[in-house]
């Protein structure tokens, strides 16, 4: 139960962060550049609020158990690269042609790496598997259009860099530490990033600002903790086939809070999803050759 929980509210984070990028870059509120400097800066000062008050609580609690997990230096890089290259792309990509590069290529990411580290799949979640992906397929290609090679290029790539980062942070132990110190390494790259972004600074209006400082703080800052909590709890390719839901997740936010039309289509790829899904996490899975969790351990041991 306390895995479907954590899950459920950090794919609901993840929708509304794709929902609020989608309204920020696509009405011209503000550059990507721009965003996504203020998208990290806000995760980071949200982030440390949070820490410093939990910190307090442990001390009363005399909880040190966690203290040593500070992230890395990898997962902050890939955190940089996801959000600057999902940015960076959705200049240019239609909302479903980014989505289905952007999923797709998480799902290789952490499959691989779960198979790659013997994690093996029945018969039953193979299937399951293949029908979660093409509902999502059958729910994004009607609106995609062929994209331009670089963005996307830069989709692909910022895909990857959040399955890596996904993968990784199945090692931490203290996740809102880990992922609160990763942001905390982001900001040094951000003077860059407004240096870029300085010719759109005249362009910036209160709207843009307002939706990069909540997708950071909120969908982003939060909801990678909630992430980093239930990714323990998850195996690799478990934590690849539920985040199929987020586009389902985002559509139906859009309903509800811009009066977009669910169609037929739709509801029927969101039960195919969703059913296939449901499937895939309660399939009995093979005995491994070689547990995936002596896998994520060993991220740990790396250098950082």
């Amino acid at each position: 139960m306390k895995a479907i929980l954590y899950t459920l509210l950090a794919l609901i984070a993840f929708a509304a962060n794709s929902l609020l990028c989608r309204i920020a870059l696509a009405n011209g509120y503000i550059d990507a550049w721009n965003f996504t400097a203020l998208r990290l800066l806000s995760g980071a000062l949200c982030l440390g609020v949070i820490l410093l008050w939990q910190s307090k609580s442990s001390l009363r609690l005399v909880n040190t158990e966690y203290a040593p997990d500070n992230g890395s230096w990898r997962s902050s890089i890939s955190l940089v690269v996801y959000a600057l290259c999902f940015s960076l792309a959705y200049i240019e990509l239609d909302t479903g042609s980014g989505a289905l590069i952007l999923f797709s290529a998480v799902q290789l990411t952490m499959i691989g790496w779960g198979i790659i580290n013997k994690e093996r799949l029945s018969a039953i979640q193979w299937a399951a598997f293949m029908c979660a992906l093409m509902g999502f397929i059958y729910l994004m290609l009607p609106s995609a259009t062929v994209p331009s090679v670089l963005p996307a290029v830069l989709m692909c790539t910022s895909g990857i860099a959040w399955g890596v980062y996904s993968i990784r942070g199945k090692a931490c132990k203290s996740p809102l530490r880990a992922t609160s110190y990763n942001f905390f390494r982001s900001v040094l790259i951000l003077p860059v990033f407004f240096i870029v972004g300085f010719a759109s600074v005249a362009q910036l209006n209160w709207q843009g600002i307002a939706l990069a400082c909540a997708s950071g703080a909120l969908a982003s800052g939060i909801g990678y903790s909630i992430w980093y909590i239930a990714l323990p709890l998850l195996k690799s390719t478990q934590a690849a086939v539920v985040q199929l839901c987020v586009p389902v997740i985002a559509a139906i936010a859009g309903a509800i809070f811009l009066d977009e039309v669910l169609s037929a289509r739709f509801i029927i790829a969101s039960a195919f999803i969703l059913g296939a899904v449901m499937v895939f996490l309660l399939a009995k899975q093979p005995q491994s050759l070689h547990s995936t969790h002596s896998a994520d351990k060993a991220l740990a041991d790396e250098s950082k």
